[in-house]
């Protein structure tokens, strides 16, 4: 039985103590959040007590911490539950300065616990058989990758304020799609960004619409385009070009019913939003964790990944400053 504590009662935070209940040999004590009543309410429905940092980080029958909190509040987290020998999940990302997320590793690393960042899209049925059939060969050398992540709407403008901007919180999991289906890391990268969906975006001092062109040192190319509005749903596509042929992974759907008639050949939109559209990779990416706590293996996604997610978000930012290409260290 692995014994976990959950820091975070809000909308990601249900997902994952609800899929928690649902996995075997897994037991949910604890639940902080800084909502008493959101922690109060989660805590019920899953049989766990509401409790304190302090009192979860104590807690010797405590083997593993869901970060699920507020980005501001997970580099803390994860050095005080590194210190206390917990295994840690913790959403993406880490932290949103380079800097802070090194001080995390450090910690990790000192305390030999291990660490799944929460890159759930490495995870979802179509796009894990994708980059395994990439793996294997099957399209020969990778050429190109071409990333289509959109939102079916934006966000409130409170959130995007702190959110750290369009390419460490959005992008972000696109960057880490990028390297994983590249096999290479990238050495170089051009980042375009506009407002184009609303203006107060721009008063922000965010972008709402982007494009990023990504090289590795053999030349393969990566192309990210992301958009804080789709009137469709929310789009979610993957594209590799190889050398002996192509792989892609579209949208997921309600139903897989197409009307045909006189005047359209019509099917349903994709799914409206990141909970529906990758439900099943959240569970995956739990179970993977799970799997490698109890095995003692490694994890499938680590916090180097986090930190390089990090590095390419940084870069991203700094193009899009600058106007010019920029290096990849």
């Amino acid at each position: 039985m692995l014994r976990f504590a959950q820091f975070g009662a809000g909308r990601i935070g249900a997902i994952h103590a609800a899929n928690l209940a649902a996995t075997k040999d897994t037991q949910l004590l604890h639940i902080v959040d800084v909502n008493a009543d959101a922690a109060r309410v989660l805590a019920a429905r899953h049989g766990a007590k509401v409790s304190t940092v302090s009192e979860v980080l104590a807690d010797p029958q405590v083997d593993a911490v869901i970060i699920a909190s507020s980005t501001d509040t997970h580099a803390d987290l994860v050095i005080a539950a590194a210190k206390a020998g917990k295994a840690i999940f913790c959403e993406k990302p880490i932290d949103l300065s380079l800097k802070r997320v090194d001080a995390c590793l450090a910690a990790v690393k000192k305390a030999k616990v291990p660490m799944l960042v929460g890159f759930n899209r490495r995870f979802d049925p179509s796009f894990a058989a994708l980059q395994a059939r990439v793996a294997k060969g099957e399209i020969g050398n990778v050429e190109q990758v071409i990333i289509t992540s959109r939102d079916p709407g934006l966000p409130p403008i409170s959130y995007i304020k702190v959110s750290g901007g369009q390419f460490r919180d959005m992008t972000i999991h696109d960057f880490d799609m990028a390297r994983w289906l590249l096999g290479e890391e990238p050495v170089e990268l051009f980042a375009y960004g506009s407002c184009l969906v609303d203006p107060a975006v721009a008063k922000a001092g965010d972008t709402d619409s982007a494009m990023i062109v990504m090289k590795t040192a053999s030349g393969r190319l990566a192309h990210i385009n992301n958009s804080r509005r789709a009137a469709y749903g929310y789009d979610q596509r993957l594209e590799v070009h190889g050398a002996k042929g192509r792989l892609i992974a579209g949208n997921r759907t309600a139903t897989t019913v197409e009307l045909a008639d006189g005047n359209a050949v019509s099917a349903d939109k994709p799914l409206y939003f990141f909970l529906e559209r990758y439900a099943e990779a959240y569970r995956a990416e739990l179970a993977a964790f799970v799997s490698a706590v109890q095995n003692r293996q490694p994890m499938p996604v680590g916090p180097a990944d986090g930190r390089q997610a990090i590095v390419l978000a940084e870069a991203a930012v700094k193009s899009l400053r600058t106007g010019r290409p920029v290096k990849v260290g």
